[in-house]
């Protein structure tokens, strides 16, 4: 019955003087317009540029947080990082259906303005990153302590459960393997606590080896890998300096 609890833990409006922005999700959950206009929390960084970056954080992540780290990471992308619905004063509740309809959403919002659009996803981000990969045609993706599904990962933590039956939210990166064209970075904590090496390469094999790259960060956590100096090197790398 509470299931989602254990999923999502929306964090708490993070002050800035960075530029806000709120777009408008027009479609329901099941992606059908119903003429309902949600809002989209976004912050904006790096306005004007060429090209830009969408990122979907993890499930207790203020996204706000990155915003210096990431501005000048990226000075050639303008960055989007988009605010869940109940997370950082974003209006709703969070469920798989819909925060994959408002990724499509901020996506269609920005597309004519961006010669290409990247995107980024951190852990439960690297799901929702995934199925917008699946359905928009992105530059490049960078899915950050990936896992092949949260129904997996449940499976394994309550083995006694039915998890295809009982879960609501899956969210099953694995399935949609085949209908994502984009070069694809993975960074992999190398002691992840979280997401076992196991789900994380279920779903790194399953990619063409030719599509993808595979960096693990030494000596670091699901929450810590962001804190070595290399983390942000091979974000840099590979967004800004491989370009297709």
């Amino acid at each position: 019955i509470k299931q989602r609890s254990f999923i999502y833990f929306p964090t708490p409006v993070i002050h800035h003087n960075y530029e806000q922005l709120t777009f408008y999700n027009v479609s329901n959950i099941n992606g059908a317009s119903d003429n309902k206009r949600f809002p989209i929390k976004t912050t904006l960084l790096n306005k004007g540029r060429q090209n830009a970056i969408i990122y979907l954080g993890g499930n207790g992540e203020a996204v706000d947080l990155n915003a210096k780290a990431f501005s000048q990471t990226f000075p050639n992308e303008s960055i989007y990082l988009l605010k869940y619905r109940g997370y950082s004063g974003s209006p709703g509740s969070p469920s798989e259906a819909a925060l994959y309809s408002d990724a499509l959403a901020l996506y269609d919002s920005i597309k004519d303005k961006y010669s290409n659009i990247s995107v980024i996803g951190r852990s439960l981000g690297s799901g929702i990153a995934s199925y917008l990969a699946s359905k928009r045609p992105i530059t490049k993706l960078t899915l950050i302590t990936p896992f092949d599904s949260i129904q997996s990962i449940a499976q394994d933590a309550y083995p006694i459960f039915p998890m295809r039956l009982l879960l609501k939210d899956k969210y099953d990166s694995l399935s949609r393997v085949n209908a994502i064209k984009a070069k694809t970075l993975f960074l992999i904590a190398e002691n992840d606590q979280f997401v076992s090496r196991k789900h994380s390469s279920h779903l790194i094999n399953a990619f063409p080896a030719s599509q993808i790259h595979v960096e693990i960060i030494r000596n670091s956590g699901h929450n810590t890998l962001s804190n070595q100096p290399i983390y942000y090197n091979l974000l840099n790398k590979f967004i800004e300096h491989t370009a297709e």
